[in-house]
């Protein structure tokens, strides 16, 4: 559909699914055209500040002086995670519990066994197998591999010397890298006793099995809404615009260790202002009414006091001459 609200984006695959399901009921009440490139977040980022694209995505939010130097508003749209993945044999999802210490350690390379005689203890009754651990990783820069490393550099003072966190880290010897959160899933899929991390919808559309993971209150969680939830409500994110602050390794006997945001990226200054408006719009609605599609998608809706902050930052969007962008709040909550 042509128009001048068409509007077109770049960024994340994790997120990609979400957006498209927001999209699809958004456009029942209000038509527009959207187009959307998932290739990565560094890419996005590229097309944005070149003026190709309306709006970016990332995993991971922006740092204030990333957002000061391009003259960015960088937001949270909703809340999912990242998931250890396994592939053994004879188990069941769930059953499989780890630590953020063995977590670390296996990716490290220091326990090379599923019948290791740390993983028995925590496993007890379960019969893991006198299996080789085949760690599969990231070949490329991803912000799940940023908020994976990031928890295990929290959890394990040998990991943050050893190995630290980044969108791409150099990972142990003897770890098998595969390019994309699909292939991913696939590597995992087709071996026996593999064990990798993606993002939380990958691992509900693949059906694989994950792992529970101990918290920083010493439960063992399993990952989901409530999980993610539970981490965002101890988040800083209630209480200030910090959307920077990490979700991983957060307080709460409920709370998922791997918590992670979906972030959407905006000029602070548009170049093109209609399109600007129509992508506000479009994900001011998302924030407000967007709840089924986000619940579809497997991610997490933002509560109100955040998403009201939110609001109120986009309102400070200016076109070039820093007047003021035509739209309201009141024009979103007519959609329905």
């Amino acid at each position: 559909m042509a128009g001048a609200t068409d509007i077109k984006g770049a960024g994340s695959v994790v997120a990609q699914p979400l957006y498209m399901s927001l999209i699809a009921l958004y456009v029942k009440t209000d038509p527009m055209g959207f187009a959307y490139q998932g290739k990565g977040s560094a890419d996005g980022l590229k097309q944005l500040k070149a003026g190709n694209v309306d709006f970016s995505t990332a995993d991971v939010a922006l740092s204030v002086a990333q957002r000061k130097a391009d003259n960015l508003i960088c937001f949270p749209i909703s809340v999912s995670g990242v998931i250890p993945v396994v592939n053994l044999p004879g188990l069941h999802k769930g059953q499989l519990k780890l630590t953020g210490d063995e977590l670390a350690d296996i990716f490290a390379r220091k326990i090379l066994k599923w019948n290791d005689a740390r993983l028995k203890a925590d496993n007890p009754g379960l019969n893991l197998p006198d299996l080789g651990i085949t760690v599969i990783v990231r070949a490329d820069g991803a912000g799940t591999t940023y908020n994976f490393t990031d928890y295990l550099s929290k959890v394990s003072p040998a990991w943050n010397s050893a190995f630290g966190r980044g969108l791409s880290i150099k990972w142990a010897s003897g770890t098998v890298a595969a390019k994309g959160n699909p292939a991913l899933g696939q590597a995992v899929r087709e071996t026996p006793g593999a064990i990798s991390y993606v993002d939380a919808l990958l691992a509900a559309r693949d059906d694989l099995n994950y792992a529970m993971l101990k918290n920083r209150d010493g439960k063992f969680v399993a990952p989901g809404a409530a999980s993610f939830s539970a981490a965002l409500a101890r988040s800083t994110w209630t209480k200030r615009a910090s959307y920077e602050d990490m979700l991983t390794d957060l307080p709460g006997a409920g709370s998922w260790p791997i918590t992670s945001g979906a972030f959407i990226i905006v000029p602070q200054k548009s170049l093109r202002p209609a399109q600007t408006i129509a992508a506000l719009k479009f994900f001011t609605w998302g924030l407000i009414q967007g709840g089924p599609a986000v619940g579809q998608s497997d991610f997490v809706t933002l509560p109100e006091n955040v998403q009201g902050r939110i609001f109120g930052e986009l309102t400070t969007i200016t076109d070039t001459a820093g007047a003021p962008l035509a739209w309201s709040l009141a024009d979103v909550l007519k959609l329905r």
